[in-house]
């Protein structure tokens, strides 16, 4: 295509931009970089990806739809956006024996990850142009930060088809901790020629574990790196050598010629021709080879049936300027695989509209997906909701159709359920963009309309379902491993008691027995409607009460046969605690607590981390975020204790920590990103599979949680012979 050409990357002013930083799950703290690919892909070590999650350096195992939280530095503001992995080539030894890479080993082939964005940050920088690494080459790092200051300037002093290694200047910044995953910038070239891999650190004294007293003799300021040239050839291997290749049209796409003989008719004059190709140019990101001239209507047919959304571009242009091609053209773009149904203007604006909606709404997509759609075919899992719009992008309508019109496409009709359930303004901004959707291809209003009125119908069904029951239990010690139980249950009327006997002291396979009975009846009774929650009434010195890890045991006290199944509480149901005592200590903070729960699904929360603080930090910091309304608590038990007990005398509504004797709770770390008013079930999950993977899902969660909407069982709380 040589009148259109591919927008090259700029010559950036700071070159750092291109620093992607890879955070932890919980907080802002990076632990490594990564690099754009493309505008919707970026480039990361593997081991980068797994210190995100938690995991083992070198732990081969995909992430599958792990979310992993990256940053991206725009030149005026930094975007944080979620990206998951769709090509993994984990480390394995460069002498080719099986396992992963030990400490022994000072080189590695694969470990590289490529991570798709899940929303498009605004005014990000585009991909770097990439060049292959050569002895010789000055180059500059950043920190993953990517701030200013912490760039290393090297030298690329060997390097073969597998590992560049660099050398350090002697003054300035050395490459470290966080480098991995970073981009080496080639300042002459104006390039990427590489990414950081390693650092060959000092020697250490083997007893002690401290850097031994420097000599001549050390090595200093060494780095070793992985070469584009063998980055493309490992992501050939898995299939990601389309995200750096030219695509070139298909000369067999039976569109070709039919959109040949269109641009043709409708643009004869080389002066129109040239008019609208440059319109489409600078919508699609492409450069024009001369602006005087005009392309040929092969060369323009070509554009059409290798950028996606392209076709969706000039529709959007002639809609206005000649009505009458829009139908043909998108008649014959139907006949190929290759053209979208959403022009580049109106991607960013969708995009940009489930942005602005209340992360729980966003994160309902394939629920809402899955009900506008009831005759597609599987929709996609774990690809997030750049994903799953790419794939309804794809679905050629609705399987039902106007009489006289078109049908509506399956993207159209998913838009419009989401925004029935969308707070108004919101809804009124997905509806307008619909709107102009059909109007540039032509559907006719009725036919909207019609899915409109059924998204409208299914919204209100959607609200009418029940919300999960609530059983509420007070737990008491009466002595070594034996309990008294109170059990009420809420259906949505207030809590009432149940006809459990709440006499007899109970060891905790017969608490959890009795308790599962309650849970069971009630889910059996109403199916439609979510797992019963129970919430557990616990004095403020039995907050890490284990109730959630209780099993129920057959009635002599032995574990089930081979034929039976367990029962174990927090795996099945909800569970999360609640504490009247510390709830009611301080009533001052009852404004706090109502006010954090209104804005509750703002999902704003703080995190505790660092052991030093005590009490009169947490306390000054929760006054300080008057809006949070949930609290993650990830330090050692020694402190833990009284930050939990300070955020609830405080009235947060919603607290989380690890029982766990962690410092760092990876437990935390996947339930942190979780939609707040569905943590409850997200953290029966996480202990459900737990008992399947206890490597994989270490660490013991609770949760918190004080409903400001609800009313605890006050009045038989307070009878005396609840204290007996």
């Amino acid at each position: 295509m040589g009148w259109f050409m591919k927008a090259g990357p700029s010559a950036a002013a700071d070159p750092r931009h291109c620093v992607v930083s890879v955070l932890e799950p919980v907080g802002s703290q990076s632990v490594g970089a990564g690099v754009l690919l493309t505008p919707d892909h970026l480039l990361t070590c593997a081991h980068v990806v797994n210190d995100a999650l938690g995991r083992r350096p070198f732990d081969p195992r995909h992430p599958g739809d792990d979310a992993v939280p990256v940053a991206v530095h725009g030149r005026a503001r930094t975007s944080r956006v979620d990206a998951r992995v769709t090509h993994w080539v984990p480390a394995r030894r460069r002498d080719g024996a099986p396992g992963v890479p030990g400490a022994k080993d000072h080189e590695w082939l694969g470990d590289l990850a490529v991570l798709r964005l899940e929303t498009g940050p605004h005014h990000q920088m585009p991909p770097p142009q990439w060049l292959p690494m050569a002895i010789g080459q000055s180059l500059r790092a950043w920190h993953s930060s990517g701030r200013s200051h912490t760039f290393a300037d090297v030298r690329v002093k060997s390097c073969d088809e597998a590992v560049g290694y660099v050398d350090g200047d002697a003054t300035g910044m050395a490459i470290g901790p966080s480098y991995s995953g970073c981009p080496l910038w080639s300042i002459a070239d104006n390039a990427v020629v590489g990414i950081v891999a390693g650092h060959v650190m000092p020697p250490h004294d083997p007893v002690t574990g401290r850097p031994l007293p420097h000599s001549s003799q050390h090595v200093a300021r060494r780095s070793w790196s992985i070469p584009w040239q063998r980055i493309e050839a490992e992501l050939r291997t898995v299939g990601a050598g389309t995200l750096f290749e030219t695509p070139e049209p298909d000369p067999d796409d039976p569109a070709y010629e039919m959109l040949e003989h269109l641009l043709d008719r409708y643009m004869p004059a080389s002066g129109l021709r040239s008019e609208h190709a440059r319109a489409v140019a600078e919508h699609c990101g492409y450069e024009v080879h001369d602006s005087l001239s005009a392309p040929t209507t092969e060369e323009f047919a070509a554009l059409l049936l290798t950028e996606p959304r392209a076709l969706a571009a000039l529709t959007e242009v002639l809609h206005r300027r000649e009505p009458a091609a829009v139908p043909p053209l998108l008649a014959a773009g139907r006949m190929s695989q290759v053209p979208r149904l959403l022009s580049p203007r109106e991607h960013h604006k969708l995009t940009r509209h489930l942005d602005a909606l209340p992360a729980p709404l966003r994160n309902r997509l394939p629920e809402v997906a899955r009900a506008a759609l009831p005759l597609a075919a599987a929709l996609p899992t774990g690809e997030g909701v750049k994903g799953l719009l790419d794939h309804l992008e794809c679905l050629t309508g609705d399987s039902r159709t106007d009489a006289d019109g078109l049908r509506v496409p399956g993207l159209l009709r998913v838009v419009e359920y989401l925004a029935a359930l969308a707070p108004s303004a919101q809804q009124a901004s997905l509806r307008l963009w619909t709107m102009s959707v059909v109007d540039r291809l032509g559907i006719p209003h009725t036919s909207l309309l019609e899915r409109r009125t059924d998204a409208e119908e299914w919204a209100r069904a959607a609200r009418g379902r029940t919300a999960a029951v609530w059983v509420t239990a007070r737990v008491e010690r009466a002595g070594a491993d034996r309990y008294r139980l109170r059990v009420w249950c809420d259906e949505g009327g207030g809590p009432r008691r149940t006809t459990t006997d709440t006499g007899a002291a109970r060891s905790g396979a017969e608490v959890a027995r009795e308790l599962l009975g309650v849970l069971e009846s009630l889910y059996r009774a109403a199916p439609d409607r979510d797992r019963p929650v129970l919430e557990l009434l616990v004095g403020r010195d039995e907050l890490n009460l284990a109730v959630d890890e209780w099993g129920m045991t057959d009635p002599d006290g032995h574990q089930f046969g081979p034929d039976e199944l367990p029962g174990v509480l927090g795996a099945e149901f909800p569970v999360v605690v609640t504490c009247p005592e510390l709830l009611r200590r301080h009533e001052r903070f009852h404004p706090d607590w109502r006010h954090r729960w209104r804005l509750l699904d703002s999902d704003a929360l703080l995190t505790f981390d660092d052991p030093s603080q005590g009490r009169s930090e947490v306390y000054g910091a929760l006054l300080a975020e008057k809006d949070a309304v949930r609290v993650a608590v990830d330090v050692p038990p020694r402190s833990r204790d009284e930050i939990v007990q300070t955020c609830l005398l405080m009235g947060v509504p919603v607290v989380m920590w690890d029982r766990e004797r962690v410092d760092r709770s990876p437990a935390l770390a996947r339930l942190s990103p979780v939609p707040v008013r569905t943590l409850p079930e997200g953290t029966r999950a996480y202990r459900a599979m737990r008992l399947g993977s206890p490597h994989q899902y270490a660490g013991r969660p609770v949760l918190a949680w004080s409903d400001a909407d609800r009313s605890l069982p006050r009045l038989q709380l307070a009878e005396p012979q609840e204290n007996g």
